[in-house]
Parts: C-alpha cells; sequence; structure tokens
C-alpha cells in the first residue's frame, strides 16, 4: 500500500476533531514515551501542549544536542527561473502574475556562482518555477553538469519528476529534493492549485516514493502554513513521514517550515500559526523523530531563528534571495516571496557561533557512506 491509500483512509475533519480533543494526560503520556506514535505526535500539536512548551523545548534541545551536536548546516537557494505554468493561487510566480520572468543560461548561473561562492556556501540549493520547457528536466541535467564541480552538495525544489528521471540526477551528482505537498487537505487542494501540472494531488504525493525508488539520498517534506489547519497538516505530515522512513528507510529526510510571505498577489493566509504555535510544532517534530533533519528558511525574522538555533532546528539559509539573478544582479520584481532574515551569511554565522555553535556549509555524512 502506497502513501495515498493511507491518506485516504484518514477522514480530514475528523482527525481534526481528534487533535482539538486531545488532553493534558494525552500529552504527559507522550512527554513520557520514550517512542512516539503518530498519536502522540497529535498531543504534542494539540491546544492541550500549550502548557507544556517549556518541557517541550527542554527536550527537544537535549534530543538534538545528542543526534546533531553544536551544529547548524547552512545551505543557499540559487533561483534558476520564476517561469511557471501553475497558477498557484498563493505564489508570486503564478503563471497568471504580470511579473518579469527569466530563466539563467549558462553564463548567468556561472554569474551568480562567483557571487554565491564568495559567500563561503558548499550546499546549493536549485530552485525553479515549474516550467516543462524552460526549466524542465533537461534544463536540471544541464545545470547539475554545470555546477556539480563547483559545490560539495546539489539540492533541488523544482517541479516533481518520474522515478527514472531522478535516477538519472542522482547519477548526475543530485544529492537531496525538496518537495512540498502545500497541503495534504485533497478536497481543498485544487482551490489552490486549480490548474497546470501542480494540479495532480496524487501525482505530487507520491513523489518521495519515487525518490526512494530512485535512490536519493535525502527527501524534504512539509506544507505551507497558512493554506489549511495547521495542526491537522501537520499531522499529515508526520504521518506522510512516518510512512517513508519505514519503506525508504535508506533515504534521510528533513522537514521544514514554511509561512506565507509577502508577495505579488492578493492571497491571504486562512490559517495563522504564531510564532508560539510554531516553536511547538517544531519541537513536536523533533520529539516524534530524533533524526530528522529541521530547517528554518530566511522567510522567518533573525530574532526568531536565532531562539530556534537552541531548540531543535539544524538546517538554515542565510543571505537568500528569491529571484533568479539576485545574487549577482538584484531585482526585486523577479522574487517570488520577500524574504525577513536579511543578513548577511556572516552575520548569520557569527551569531551562530555566538550562541556556541558551528556552521557547517556542507552535509559531511553524504561523504561516509
Amino acid at each position: 500500500m502506497g502513501f495515498y491509500e493511507l491518506l485516504q483512509s484518514h477522514d480530514w475533519d475528523e482527525t481534526k476533531d481528534d487533535i482539538y480533543s486531545k488532553s493534558s494526560n494525552d500529552v504527559v503520556r507522550a512527554l513520557g514515551s520514550n517512542q512516539l506514535t503518530v498519536e502522540d505526535f497529535k498531543a504534542l500539536i494539540s491546544p492541550a501542549a500549550s502548557p507544556y512548551l517549556e518541557e517541550m523545548a527542554q527536550q527537544s534541545r537535549m534530543k538534538t544536542l545528542r543526534r546533531f551536536g553544536r551544529t547548524i548546516q547552512m545551505y543557499v537557494p540559487l533561483y534558476l527561473s520564476n517561469a511557471c505554468t501553475n497558477f498557484c493561487i498563493y505564489c508570486g510566480f503564478n503563471h497568471e502574475n504580470s511579473v518579469s520572468r527569466l530563466t539563467l543560461n549558462s553564463a548567468q548561473i556561472l554569474e551568480e556562482v562567483e557571487a554565491i561562492k564568495k559567500l563561503g556556501f558548499e550546499h546549493l540549493l536549485l530552485v525553479t518555477g515549474e516550467h516543462p520547457v524552460k526549466a524542465g528536466f533537461s534544463y536540471l541535467k544541464d545545470t547539475i553538469r554545470l555546477l556539480k564541480e563547483h559545490f560539495k552538495l546539489i539540492s533541488i525544489e523544482v517541479a516533481p519528476m518520474d522515478t527514472e528521471q531522478y535516477k538519472e540526477l542522482v547519477d548526475l551528482g543530485l544529492n537531496s529534493v525538496y518537495i512540498y505537498q502545500e497541503t495534504f487537505h485533497e478536497k481543498r487542494y485544487n482551490v489552490y492549485h486549480p490548474k497546470g501540472k501542480k494540479a495532480n494531488f496524487r501525482y505530487r504525493l507520491e513523489t518521495p516514493e519515487r525518490l526512494g525508488q530512485a535512490g536519493a539520498y535525502k527527501t524534504g517534506l512539509g506544507c505551507l502554513l497558512g493554506l489549511e489547519d495547521w495542526r491537522t497538516d501537520s499531522f499529515f505530515t508526520a504521518l506522510h513521514l512516518d510512512f517513508l522512513r519505514r519503506n525508504y528507510w535508506r533515504t534521510k529526510y528533513s522537514i521544514a517550515f514554511p509561512r506565507l510571505r509577502p508577495h505579488v498577489g492578493s492571497f491571504q493566509p486562512n490559517s495563522i500559526i504564531s510564532d508560539r504555535e510554531l516553536v511547538q510544532l517544531i519541537c513536536a517534530y523533533r520529539l516524534f523523530d530524533e533524526n530528522v533533519e529541521l530547517s528554518l528558511s530566511t522567510r522567518e525574522s533573525a530574532e526568531f531563528r536565532d531562539r530556534l538555533v537552541y531548540m531543535g532546528i539544524t538546517t538554515m539559509s542565510a543571505g537568500s534571495s528569491t529571484e533568479p539573478g539576485g545574487y549577482a544582479n538584484k531585482n526585486r520584481s523577479l522574487e517570488q516571496f520577500s524574504i525577513n532574515d536579511a543578513r548577511s551569511p556572516e552575520e548569520v554565522k557569527n551569531q551562530i557561533q555566538a550562541a556556541g555553535y558551528e556552521t557547517v556549509w556542507k552535509d559531511w555524512d553524504s561523504y561516509l557512506q
């Protein structure tokens, strides 16, 4: 049975009601467990867990130090293209938005490489809009070939692909793939994705299984915080993680926490998650899975990110640009969304070190396999 079939066995509304009905006894039981179940995760993300946030944070810190030590992995996104054939109503790259479009050619990519290398990064995340012609499989193959001699670790966050395509990219040197379901609420999914290939809920949902079959080193999961009820979507993200780590255990996993940020368009979040609630969610994931990497991007403020260094986050971006060509030549009319933490990588590194942690500029584990 694949994850889609497992998802069909869970009713969204019943799941939501179950989360909101969890009691303090359920939370205490989860906090005392050595190996949490998905039911325990429900308790830890429920409103009933709010009074226990300090204990959750302490346990999360302890487990993170035990597994990852005092280290924060650093990466930077390189936006290759904002061309997109999808109509996601919450995204600045929406095909209907009146924005300038740019897909970087080889010379422009190398300009970006020169600018990024000066910042110290060895882990590069390639990001594109979902355009099968301008930024599709062939384009990514050529780009990875171009970049692999310049960076120790290359990841992608692009349109979903078939298993054989992923295999080819892995053979070329691709390390990790980040693929976010946005929302697991299938009945509401097409409200946010009315047209384009991304409107295919099941094809996107099954991407991590294809990645496991392709032998990807790491898969990044997550939901977009701001579409549907954050607790319910986060439960299904945890259920997805649980399914994948049991069935594709050779693959490593990471979780990201993207909250909607200002962008071109008029979409307003339907569900608000506060800073305190986001801390609760991050700690719940750490208690649920001691090995999962937890990533926090520059969508969040500098002050908030600095606090989360102590509570379970293991991976951060810095100095990010969300526009194609944005490191060598800034042009905010091309950006996907506005960043929140505008500090330079050097400033972020200094703050992490002042907190007693070490910055790691590539994933050493992948070279020790």
